[in-house]
This record gives C-alpha cells, structure tokens and sequence, in this order.
C-alpha cells in the first residue's frame, strides 16, 4: 500500500506547498499553512456525468467534459437569460438579484444561531412547486421536523436526508431526482477521497468542487450552508468562495431583533443589495419598510439623534444616528462607534474641530446606528456630525428634520447620488424638512415635492440651518 502524501495548503487563499512556511507567497498572510495528508489513490468517485444526477469516475467525467468542449467565438455565443427560481421571498430575490438562477451554487454564511438554518429551511417550506432535497449533517430529522411545525410551514416535495458522506448525497441525489439541493453544513460533510476530518481545508475543498461540477452539469442549483470564523470571514479556504457563484452573509446581533441579509458577491446580479428580516417566534419576517422600523418613535426633545437618509442598494430607507459626546474620564479620549467606520468617524471629528472650530480633543465620542444596522452609505457624514454637535451642545434637533450629504476634508458637503429617492422617502415618512448638497439641486424638479428643502454647501451652513 502506497504512503500518504503530506502537503500544506494556505487556510487563506488555498496556495498549496510541500513543505511549511511561515508566510505565504501568494497572499501575504502568516501562518496560515495546514498540514494535509494526500491519498495517492485516484478518486473513486466525486464527479458527476453529463445527465441529471448521473454518477461517474471523478477522472472519468473531468476527461469527458474536455473532450466534449469546444472553441467557441464571441459572438456565436447565446446570450438568452435562464428563467430565474422565485423563491418566494421578495429580500431573497433582492439579493441574489432577481431569484435563484438555475445550474448555479450559492453560499450561505453567517455566525451561530443568527438563522441561516431557519432561513433556508423557510424558504424551502415555500416552494411547493419545486422538488427538494435538504441534506442536512448538523441535525436530526426529528428536529427538522419540530423546527418546520414552528416555522407552521409543510411542503409534501420536500426531501430530507441526515447524511455526512458525500459519496451516499450523490446516491440519493441519482434516485430522488431533485430540482434544488441545499447542503446544511458544508462543514459538515466529508469524501472517502480525502483522508482528513470534516471540515478541514481539504475536505472542504473537494466537497464544494464536486458540488460545483454537479451544479452546472445538471442544471441544478445548490445552496450550501457555511459557517464562519472568529474574525467573521467564512471558515475554510479562501478558494471556497472563488468556486461559488454567489456569497450572502447573514449578519445581525443576537440581542437585536433584525437581521441583515448582505451580498458580498454575485456573478447574476448587484453586490449592493440588501435584504432585512425580523426574527419572530413563527421565523423571520420580511421587513418591506425598513424606515419604520430603524426609526425610534418618541424622540422629541433628546439630543445627540439626528436621522439620515440613507441608501443601500436600491433602497432607500430612513435611519437613526445616535452620539453621546462626554468628558474623558481617562487621560486618553474614547472613539466608539456601532454600525460606522470608525476611521471615518475619526477623520469627521477632525474636520468638525478644524473647520467649525468645535473641540472635541478632551472629550469621548460614541456613534451607534440604531437597529444594529450596519451602514456604508456615504450620505451617513452629515447626520453623524449634526448628531455629535447636538450631543456636545446638549441641544436637540427639532422633530421633522432629516438630511443626507457627504463631507468632504475641506468641510464642504458634496453631492450624493439618487437625491430624489432620498427625498422621496423622507416625504413619505411625514418629514417636514431635509438638508441636501446644494449641487443636487440641479436635474430635477423641486415643485413634485412637499417637503421644504435646504441645500448648503459647508458643514457651517447644515449647522446653522439646524440649530440657527
């Protein structure tokens, strides 16, 4: 019998080396290099064959699909567009960009327990029309079972199969014939090809290669679960979000009841794209009007709010920023902030201290986005100064004000893009008056809107438009 072949693979990017070293060549991180040992024996199995469901040799089925591909031109190439799945789910069809597109393979990240197994088996429960089988290697059939009778959901053509083994998924998926596959966790299975634990790199590796072959050789789609690591980046190779068409992460606070469905790549659609869910005790919910919910009702005569309107993706929606603004108690001042980059809270406290001439040297400052919504929408800089003043002056903004606008170094505010969906949205929500970049001002028509504008060019004027 043959020796196992020891090599390294990069846990980051998945560069392979046969011996250990510190930093890798390819993208630069230390001490990333995991041992894995390397059957020499060829794969028995792991490659599916040109039909639907139709098992083969992983060789075998690589050298057919060779031999089969030709040298195609440009433009003798269709470019007709695959009737996309609707899965039922107005955020989910959002964020993959119009519905599930068939023959593709979508990952599904996210932290424990935030909902990526209610979500998934949520929206399987809702397409009745389509044929599924749900593999799952975390849990029972019997808690599947308990977590659809709480989600009040059933579905007589969806499928479940408890199994780890890759080699037993693709037997069942021959015999059952299914028209979506999804996979709960992908950690979690393992191939007799590779002689590593589940979940490792390698094990990994494989596992979601020969889904892909079987995704777009049959026309199948498949959603893999994946977990994510301490740092917040998917575990497993960096290789395993190269494979996949599309990546959505599942993101929130578990003491908050939102949650953020964010697309962070997508070969079918935008990566801007947003889609937000309340968890409820019966599943999560859609929330079709965010604004209502990102806005605290009662918050008249508090100082330190100030509401943006913000965009994300396609949508615009209203949110609240929060500032608290104190003494240092310490010798060196805090820079807190929740939902915000706080590097650019950093340079907007600068430019509040050099061009309006507030000093906030001694003094800590705390940003949070209420919600626990994370925002990077540059229109946010406004508010979150006018917030960070009304704090330090102790002087609430009045009801009924709301603004949008980018600042600059300078401290001029620029234009931001899709002024009139911003302002649109902040009419419907019944607000009064709205601070807008004087440059938005051409391009559209004024009189179609009731709300009262107040364009300005520096941070002095908003501030002075706000607090007089």
């Amino acid at each position: 019998m043959a020796k196992d072949k020891i090599a390294y693979v990069c846990s980051n990017c998945g560069q392979e080396s046969p011996k250990w070293i510190g930093k890798c060549p390819a993208c630069g991180q230390w001490n990333t290099f995991k041992e894995i040992k390397v059957s020499p024996t060829p794969p028995k199995s792991g490659g599916v064959s040109g039909g639907r469901g139709g098992l083969n040799t992983g060789f075998s089925a690589q050298s057919a699909a060779l031999s089969a591909a030709k040298v195609l031109r440009l433009r003798d190439i269709s470019n007709h567009d695959d009737p996309r799945i609707d899965m039922h789910d107005e955020e989910l069809n959002r964020v993959l960009g119009g519905g599930l597109v068939p023959g593709s393979i979508v990952l599904l990240g996210g932290e424990p327990g935030i909902g990526k197994s209610t979500l998934s088996l949520q929206t399987m429960l809702r397409l009745p029309e389509k044929k599924i089988l749900y593999v799952s290697g975390e849990e029972s059939a019997h808690q599947l079972k308990m977590r659809a009778n709480r989600l009040g959901g059933d579905n007589d053509n969806m499928l479940i199969l408890c199994e780890n083994s890759l080699e037993n998924v693709f037997e069942h998926i021959k015999d059952v014939q299914p028209e979506l596959v999804v996979i709960d966790s992908i950690q979690t299975i393992m191939t007799e090809d590779v002689e590593s634990s589940a979940g490792s790199i390698a094990q990994v590796r494989e596992c979601a290669s020969s889904l892909l072959r079987f995704a777009k050789t049959s026309g199948v789609p498949v959603i893999l679960i994946g977990h994510i690591t301490k740092e917040g980046t998917l575990a497993g190779p960096k290789i395993l979000e190269h494979i996949v068409d599309t990546v959505i992460q599942f993101e929130g606070d578990q003491h908050y009841m939102y949650r953020i469905l964010r697309s962070i790549k997508n070969r079918f659609g935008s990566t801007s794209e947003l889609g937000i869910y309340e968890m409820q005790q019966n599943g999560l919910r859609q929330v079709s009007n965010p604004s209502e919910l990102l806005l605290t009702q009662d918050h008249e005569g508090l100082s330190g709010i100030a509401i943006s309107s913000a965009i994300e993706g396609v949508r615009p929606f209203l949110v609240e920023t929060q500032a608290l603004v104190s003494t240092a108690a310490y010798g060196t001042p805090q820079r807190s902030a929740t939902g915000f980059d706080q590097r650019r809270l950093n340079m907007l406290l600068a430019v509040l201290e050099k061009r309006v001439g507030f000093k906030l040297m001694q003094k800590d400052v705390f940003i949070n986005i209420a919600g626990g919504l994370r925002v990077t929408d540059l229109a946010m800089d406004l508010s979150v100064i006018a917030a960070v003043l009304s704090s330090n002056v102790d002087t609430p903004i009045e009801a009924g004000w709301c603004m949008a606008g980018e600042v600059g170094l300078s401290g001029e505010v620029r234009p931001i893009n899709r002024i009139e969906q911003r302002i649109a949205e902040a009419e419907k929500l019944g607000f009064s008056d709205m601070i807008i970049p004087k440059y938005n001002l051409q391009g559209f028509d004024q009189k179609k809107f009731h709300i009262r504008l107040h364009p300005v060019r520096k941070v002095e004027e908003a501030l002075r438009e706000l607090f007089g």
